[in-house]
């Protein structure tokens, strides 16, 4: 039995048996797809009769690694576990591979995913009237869009933004560099920042690269965007364990729960543990930029 059969029957099985919603049933379905799409990342042929335990356990990881939340991890897993659940009932399986695996533990150290509703709560309480404001809300569309570490926010330089060609270029850990897509209202956001705000600044020497600066002209530290992003959660008394990672951790988890192909969010993550020389060295901008576009929240909203 292939992937493709075992799939179609799960479905059905989901529909008429289970009598699941189209979006519950869709879930289901897409959490078994995203298992397929990192064998295929991993190139690895196997049947969903063969797969072992251990398998189940490198896709935790992965999800894992590319940033997923805790959460949307314990769902996917769930929705594996009730396809395995259904070859049995099938009586197609003898062996329940992922019996024995438990899901990751919904602790409150791990930063919560932020829903666009509160992402768009978070962007909409900053202070305009403020020149610091527009510097603020170009960082935190830019976090969210891109899905970038704090060290990334804050060595963004002047020369990696192409607004043209929407996107930017990215220097991760290791010196690491990557290709990132940019949505159009991130970038009309960093755009007014440095046309009305920017270019008033008296900056210091060895900055003037840096895109984002204090008020001094001086690039900004980490501890800055900490506080930023603490200031705003404080002031819309949003009650989850948030900093400037969860935007990165959302950024994931949206596009991955919208539809996205898992490679093509751990190329625009950049992540060391997970990602070859070859994937910076040979990424496909358009397909980057089609996957920001499709499957953003910010974006499908902007359309």
């Amino acid at each position: 039995m292939d992937w493709k059969s075992s799939i179609r029957g799960f479905k059905a099985y989901l529909k008429l048996e289970r009598g699941l919603s189209d979006n519950s049933l869709e879930s289901y379905i897409r959490d078994v797809r995203k298992l397929v799409e990192f064998l295929e990342i991993k190139e690895k042929t196997v049947s969903p009769l063969q797969i072992q335990s251990r398998d189940v356990e490198e896709f935790l990881g992965y999800i894992h690694e590319i940033g997923l939340g805790a959460r949307t991890q314990a769902r996917m897993l769930s929705g594996i576990k009730a396809f395995y659940k259904y070859l049995l009932v099938e009586d197609l399986l003898d062996d329940d591979p992922t019996g024995l695996i438990e899901g990751p533990k919904l602790s409150r150290k791990i930063p919560d995913v932020l829903s666009l509703e509160e992402i768009n709560a978070l962007l909409g309480a900053i202070d305009l009237s403020s020149p610091l404001g527009h510097r603020n809300r170009a960082m935190i569309e830019t976090l969210y869009a891109c899905g970038l570490r704090v060290s990334e926010l804050i060595t963004l330089k002047i020369s990696d933004f192409y607004p043209e060609e929407e996107y930017i270029k990215v220097t991760g850990k290791g010196n690491k560099e990557r290709i990132v897509p940019m949505g159009e209202e991130a970038i009309q956001q960093n755009l007014y920042y440095m046309h009305h705000y920017r270019n008033e600044l008296d900056i210091k020497p060895g900055c003037e690269d840096y895109l984002y600066l204090n008020r001094r002209g001086k690039n900004l530290t980490r501890v800055m965007i900490f506080t930023i992003v603490k200031n705003l959660v404080e002031y819309i008394g949003l009650k989850k364990n948030v900093s400037p990672h969860t935007f990165r951790h959302s950024f994931a988890t949206h596009l991955v729960e919208g539809g996205a192909n898992l490679r093509a969010v751990q190329d625009m993550l950049g992540h060391e543990s997970i990602t070859t020389t070859e994937i910076y060295t040979h990424i496909d901008r358009k397909y980057l930029r089609e996957t920001i576009l499709k499957f953003h929240p910010r974006n499908r909203v902007a359309q």
